[in-house]
C-alpha cells in the first residue's frame, strides 16, 4: 500500500490521506478503517444523457460494502461538490480498487488506525536482505584444483554458473530503493561478494555499484539456516536498528523463554486468550495466516485480540508465513506469547 500524507496525520485530529492499496490485504485494512461519516475522494464513472462520463467525485459516506471475492470496497453516500454531471446531494457508489488511488478525509483519527495503515504502508520497505548460500559444492575443493589444469577449469566453469544463478536472483530480489543492507552468509560469501562487484562493474549494474558498501559477509557453515544465521551475535550487531530486527529478537527471547523459563511463555489460542484476560501479555506473536485470514470471524477475533494487548500496554508482531520464522510460529499454532509474569498454571485455569 502506498501513502501520501498531505500533512502529518495526528491522533484525534482531522486530516487527508492519499492511499493506493496494492494487496488484497489492503482492501481487507481499509474495510475495517473507513466508517460512515468519512469522506472519499476518487475518480468514477457516472452514466448520463451523453453516455457514461469519468468524473472525480467527494462523497460523504452513509453505506460501506466489501466484496472479499473481487477484492473490492463499495463506498456510497451524497455528493458533497456540484458538477455539471452529478449535483451536490446527489447519492452515488464508488468502488475502491487494488492500484486505484482515492484521497480519505476523517475528522479524527484514532491512533490504532493511524499506526496500523502506516505500518501496511512501509511494509515493502523490507530494510534488510540475507543471502543464505548454503551449497559449497560448486566451489572447487583443493583435491579438484591438484589434478589436472582441465578439471580445474571444469570446476571454475561451475563455481561460475552457480554465482551467476545466484547473481541473477540477486538483481531481481534487491531494491536498494527498499533495502539499507545485505547479509551474504555462506562459507564462500567473501567469494561471491567479489564476483557480484566485479560483474556489477561488468554489466554495468548501477545500482549495485553504488551500493557496495551496504553488501557485506558473515561466514558460516555449510549448513547454517537461516534461523541459526539471523541468531549470530555478528548478525545482530549488524541488524540491531533496521526493519525486522524487533521481531528477530522477539523471537530468539520467546525460543529461549520456551526452552528455559516455560511459564513465562505460552502459545495456542486458548492459552494466549487467557493469559490476554490477565493482562498477563508483554509480546504477542501472531502468524498472518491467522491474522489476516480469509475467515471474517476468524480475522476480527484476532484483529481484536492485538488491539486489546496494545490497550493493556503489550506489543504485537505479526510474522510472515513465507518467513523461517513464521513457519516456526505455525508449528507453535500460529500464536503465541511472552508473559509479563510467570503463569506455570495457566492452562489449568478457568476464566
Amino acid at each position: 500500500m502506498k501513502l501520501v500524507e498531505e500533512e502529518k496525520i495526528l491522533p484525534n485530529s482531522g486530516g487527508t490521506i492519499n492511499i493506493v492499496p496494492e494487496e488484497p490485504d489492503d482492501m481487507w485494512l481499509l474495510y475495517n478503517l473507513i466508517s460512515k461519516g468519512d469522506v472519499i475522494v476518487a475518480d468514477t464513472t457516472r452514466k448520463t444523457a451523453f453516455g457514461r462520463v469519468r468524473l472525480t467525485l467527494e462523497i460523504k459516506i452513509t453505506a460501506i460494502d466489501y466484496d472479499k471475492v473481487g477484492s473490492v470496497i463499495r463506498v456510497a453516500g451524497r455528493n458533497l461538490v456540484h458538477n455539471e454531471h452529478v449535483d451536490a446531494g446527489a447519492f452515488h457508489t464508488i468502488e475502491i480498487e487494488r492500484n486505484k488511488p482515492f484521497d480519505l478525509k476523517k475528522k479524527a483519527w484514532d491512533s490504532d488506525a493511524i499506526e496500523e495503515l502506516r505500518s501496511y504502508g512501509n511494509a515493502a520497505k523490507a530494510d534488510l536482505a540475507v543471502l543464505l548460500i548454503q551449497d559449497v559444492s560448486a566451489t572447487p575443493s583443493k583435491t579438484n584444483l591438484n589434478k589436472n589444469r582441465a578439471a580445474k577449469s571444469k570446476s571454475q566453469s561451475k563455481s561460475n554458473k552457480f554465482f551467476e544463478n545466484i547473481l541473477t536472483e540477486f538483481v531481481k530480489h534487491v531494491n536498494f530503493n527498499f533495502v539499507s543492507l545485505v547479509i551474504i552468509a555462506s562459507p564462500n560469501g567473501t567469494e561471491f561478494r567479489q564476483y557480484l562487484l566485479a560483474e556489477s562493474r561488468r554489466q554495468k549494474l548501477q545500482q549495485i555499484e553504488e551500493n557496495k558498501e551496504r553488501v557485506v559477509v558473515v561466514n558460516t557453515s555449510g549448513k547454517a539456516t537461516l534461523k541459526a544465521v539471523l541468531q549470530e551475535p555478528e548478525v545482530m550487531k549488524l541488524i540491531r536498528g533496521k526493519n525486522g530486527a524487533v521481531e528477530i529478537t522477539a523471537w530468539k527471547d520467546l525460543c529461549d523463554m520456551l526452552s528455559n523459563d516455560s511459564s513465562r511463555a505460552c502459545y495456542g489460542s486458548k492459552s494466549v486468550e487467557k493469559a490476554n484476560e490477565l493482562m498477563a501479555i508483554d509480546t504477542l506473536f501472531i502468524s498472518d495466516e491467522l491474522y489476516r485470514s480469509a475467515n471474517h470471524g476468524s480475522r476480527h477475533k484476532y484483529t481484536d485480540l492485538v488491539k486489546s494487548v496494545k490497550k493493556a500496554g503489550g506489543k504485537a508482531l505479526v510474522y510472515s508465513h513465507n518467513h523461517v520464522m513464521g513457519e516456526q510460529l505455525g508449528q507453535l499454532t500460529g500464536i503465541a506469547a511472552i508473559l509479563r509474569f510467570p503463569l506455570p498454571d495457566l492452562d489449568d485455569m478457568e476464566l
